[in-house]
């Protein structure tokens, strides 16, 4: 389970899948599976969890998200799905509408990654923003790109983006996130990380 080290701050993260195929049943979401997965996994920390599966509208979207933030205070909100240059993709603009400020950093470096495996990943639009005192970002949608996009290809020197994340929560006051350096290796300023707490 998430709960590895008992002493780490708990905290509460959202996790949007958003497919109108998936959303009506048709086939079974991967993408809320593949989040949890790799975030059990990365993180030591207690996790609460908040799933929501919606179809690609842009007004649903930016609800859920501010729901999330400001209803369910989320600290950190993943989102899955949406992100291409199809009439229906609208999840970057959704979130967008919700932001007090953008992270452009998060998109590039997604992109980036992406690149390696294929040419088509100029064509994703993930954005990354803040609200409030939570971080939203959205990721691609198939799980595998999912993994690669949070936890990099550190074989190649590519850091994933997840590496960021929990200084940018401390940033924002949120919770004091905590990794699995076999995972993933957060980075944070050396004025920035805890003293090891003693072993009880």
């Amino acid at each position: 389970m998430s709960d590895i080290d008992s002493g780490a701050d708990r905290v509460r993260i959202g996790l949007v899948s958003i497919s109108d195929r998936a959303s009506s049943g048709v086939y079974e979401d991967k993408g809320i599976p593949a989040l949890q997965d790799w975030l059990r996994r990365a993180l030591r920390n207690p996790i609460d969890w908040e799933t929501r599966l919606i179809p690609d509208e842009q007004p649903g979207i930016s609800a859920c998200l501010r729901e999330l933030v400001d209803s369910a205070g989320c600290h950190l909100v993943l989102t899955t799905g949406g992100t291409g240059p199809a009439p229906r993709d609208v999840t970057p603009e959704a979130t967008l509408a919700v932001a007090d400020k953008e992270m452009p950093g998060f998109g590039e470096q997604m992109r980036q990654i992406s690149l390696r495996f294929v040419p088509t990943a100029i064509l994703s639009r993930q954005v990354a923003v803040i609200r409030g005192q939570a971080l939203i970002i959205n990721l691609p949608g198939q799980p595998k790109s999912i993994a690669e996009t949070l936890q990099g290809l550190p074989e190649q020197g590519v850091h994933g983006i997840f590496a960021a994340v929990p200084y940018c929560i401390d940033l924002i006051g949120g919770p004091y996130l905590e990794t699995d350096d076999a995972v993933c290796k957060a980075f944070r300023p050396k004025s920035a990380v805890r003293p090891p707490r003693a072993a009880t």
